[in-house]
């Protein structure tokens, strides 16, 4: 092998061997984290609704709460702040007494069908145990064509694939971190542009193609266009300033943990304990809660998904512009010390007269 071919060899090895690693890794996690977050769902801590100074319900939930950990009860000081945090999505039940003897339990299951199942299920037992007849009523239905309620989760899914994919693939056609100011203002309405067509692409999908819901599509395209938006701002920063490293980062926080971690495949009360709360801070758990906000329930429920999204946004704006400053500054004074370095060319030399 000659000279030239060894250099080559040399150079190719080590990025080769660096990139297949970072996939290894990448897929590790993935399987870990997938496998062991998912493979046995064990509902704990599901919280339930139930009113200071009912004491039939009280007393039911007490008793359940002493033979098994799957009910959490919440207390509220009267019934009308019950029905409030049932469709604030802080319950996914309520249990009251009715004035007939027995109870009544209802139920959201458009929060999580599979919760509000083991809800159901669980306080039936206890009720019969205590010789109590239970009416179940569900006050916020999932809809009928999406009856486990997997929509909103898949819908994100496309929508955040559709963010990070879009950085993506400017990063390696334009580079990763602007070259100026003004280019990443360009990237930055780009990926605005690219986020309303998308999000109204997704509504109008899961609305008038496939008629999953019949109402709220321009609340979905809203949150549709948000989603993409901060997935590909978050996206963007990132891959600004650690270059293919970044991309490795970005699939891991937004795919390999978020997808799983989102809440959307199963409630966030059926997931390991170090899984259980990322729905409230990664992009696709907050993106999935905020879909069924938007389309289900109380708007008061869409508060800190609506901020949480508005503030990754926000990081992955201030993430790309302080890239691109740094960078510039990188490349100016990598060109003043390539100047500095170069040899001056000799003077003329003067002809005799």
């Amino acid at each position: 092998m000659d000279d030239e071919a060894q250099l080559a060899v040399r150079d190719w090895l080590p990025r080769t061997a660096a990139l297949l690693v970072g996939t290894l890794v990448l897929a590790t996690a993935f399987i870990a984290a997938y496998v062991g977050a998912l493979h046995q769902p064990t509902p704990r801590d599901v919280p339930v609704g139930v009113v200071l100074g009912d004491q039939r319900a009280q007393a039911v939930m007490t008793a359940l709460r002493a033979r098994t950990d799957k009910i959490e009860p919440i207390e509220y000081d009267n019934p009308q702040a019950a029905d409030d945090g049932l469709t604030a999505r802080e319950v996914y039940g309520v249990l009251a007494s009715r004035p007939d003897g027995g109870l009544r339990l209802t139920t959201a299951s458009a929060a999580a069908p599979a919760a509000t199942d083991v809800v159901a299920q669980v306080l039936t037992q206890a009720a019969q145990q205590a010789d109590l007849p239970l009416q179940v009523t569900d006050e916020v239905p999932v809809a009928r064509s999406d009856p486990r309620g997997l929509v909103p989760f898949y819908l994100v899914v496309g929508y955040v694939l559709g963010g990070y994919l879009a950085s993506t693939a400017l990063g390696l056609k334009t580079g990763t971190a602007p070259v100026s100011l003004p280019r990443a203002g360009l990237r930055i309405a780009a990926f605005a542009v690219h986020s309303i067509v998308l999000g109204i692409v997704g509504a109008t999908i899961v609305g008038p193609v496939l008629d999953v819901w019949h109402h709220d599509v321009p609340a979905v395209a809203a949150v549709g266009a948000l989603t993409v938006f901060s997935a590909a701002m978050v996206a963007s920063a990132v891959q600004a300033w650690l270059g293919l490293l970044g991309t490795g980062i970005v699939i891991l926080l937004l795919v390999v943990l978020g997808n799983p971690g989102s809440g959307g495949i199963y409630a966030p009360e059926f997931l390991p304990d170090w899984l259980r709360g990322m729905h409230r801070w990664n992009v696709p758990g907050l993106a999935t809660d905020l879909i069924k906000s938007a389309v289900y329930f109380d708007r008061r429920s869409m508060g800190w998904t609506v901020t949480g999204l508005a503030l990754w946004t926000l990081l992955g704006v201030l993430g790309l512009v302080t890239a691109t400053i740094f960078q510039g500054h990188r490349r100016s004074v990598r060109a003043t010390r390539a100047a500095a370095d170069r040899p001056e060319p000799p003077a003329p030399a003067l002809s005799d007269r």
